[in-house]
């Protein structure tokens, strides 16, 4: 039997490269008309455990029904990463993921080694 995983809210990280940049910069301007969300900044490049440009979107629980079928419809050929807040960003970037388009290969490895880094008291 699993043990109980606690939710504190969710990301959704939307993906994009030189092609789709502007859909991107349209549904972020969208994202921000529509729902109180946090928008985090937009990076050109691949960061931390994703492969290439992308920025996050992060929202709490009570908005997950209208905020993700809103992105099912509305991301074009963007590719969209949607994960939640347990804490373990291994498992949420992993096990508890759910993608909207292709999944993209994710460098878990990082999320593992940073991880470690905190628990060790590094930085």
């Amino acid at each position: 039997m699993q043990q109980a995983v606690t939710v504190t809210g969710y990301h959704a990280h939307v993906y994009f490269d030189e092609n789709r940049k502007a859909r991107a910069s349209w549904l972020r301007e969208a994202v921000q008309q529509r729902f109180d969300v946090s928008v985090g900044r937009w990076r050109d490049q691949a960061y931390g455990p994703h492969p290439c440009g992308a920025y996050q979107l992060a929202f709490d629980a009570a908005q997950f029904g209208e905020l993700v079928p809103w992105l099912m419809l509305n991301r074009g050929e963007l590719d969209i990463l949607v994960h939640p807040l347990s804490g373990d960003d291994v498992e949420d970037h992993s096990d508890f993921a759910m993608w909207l388009g292709q999944p993209l290969d994710l460098d878990i490895a990082y999320l593992r080694e940073r991880g470690q880094r905190r628990e060790g008291g590094g930085n």
